[in-house]
């Protein structure tokens, strides 16, 4: 929520939204004047756009969503169940979300979409299928997004974050590197949001690592 909280210091109202309530109930009484919540989960679609709805006329209009929310576990079994879930949240979740978000700021004629995607979504994992897999689809989801509001000649913008390690719960795995603090994470995600960036990576030195990443070959990646 550091991200929320950065906005709402910048002059932002701000719609906050997620499954745990107390969370949301925490925010709304510490920003009284300047947070709105509403609770749903990201994965029954159906509720999801009436909530988007219905908070979007209680905020009195909508120019940046960002969509945060997402899930994975290593799953090196390959337990199907975690990779639904992920699937469910990562994929089907997102792009209900993301396909909202897109058709209200084209009703619009302009907005912003920033999406929390990851570096893990730049090469497959044998740790966590799914996750990366997941990512890699958010990737190529948000480039298209893009690409069709270039097609129909309106300013809607499209923020692809990619972070590596940031100190939530997420961050899960041994021999992490290069981990960011929320603060600093959130800092640079609202730097990108302000200067309508299309991919930013957090921090950015994982530039470095996803410039390796793309160049390692195929038979050298599959035996890592």
């Amino acid at each position: 929520m550091g991200l929320a909280t950065l906005l709402v210091e910048n002059g932002y109202v701000v719609g906050i939204t997620g499954r745990r309530l107390e969370i949301l109930d925490e925010l709304k009484r510490e920003h009284p004047n300047s947070i709105v919540t509403k609770a749903f989960d990201i994965t029954e679609t159906t509720s999801s756009v009436v909530k988007l709805d219905a908070l979007t006329t209680e905020l009195g209009g909508l120019d940046l969503l960002v969509i945060s929310s997402g899930t994975g576990d290593l799953n090196a079994n390959l337990d199907f169940a975690i990779e639904k879930r992920t699937i469910d949240t990562n994929v089907l979740g997102f792009t209900c979300v993301a396909d909202w978000a897109f058709h209200y700021f084209e009703q619009q004629k302009a907005g912003h979409l920033v999406a929390i995607s990851s570096v893990a979504g730049l090469r497959g994992s044998r740790q966590a299928p799914s996750y990366n897999a997941s990512k890699a689809f958010q990737i190529n989801y948000l480039e298209a997004l893009r690409q069709k509001a270039a097609f129909l000649n309106i300013p809607i913008y499209v923020t692809d974050i990619r972070p590596g390690f940031v100190d939530t719960d997420m961050a899960k795995g041994e021999g992490q590197f290069w981990v960011a603090s929320v603060d600093k994470a959130a800092r640079q995600i609202f730097d990108a949001i302000k200067g309508q960036k299309q991919v930013v990576y957090v921090t950015r030195r994982w530039r470095l690592i996803a410039a390796i990443l793309n160049r390692i070959p195929r038979i050298v990646y599959n035996r890592m």
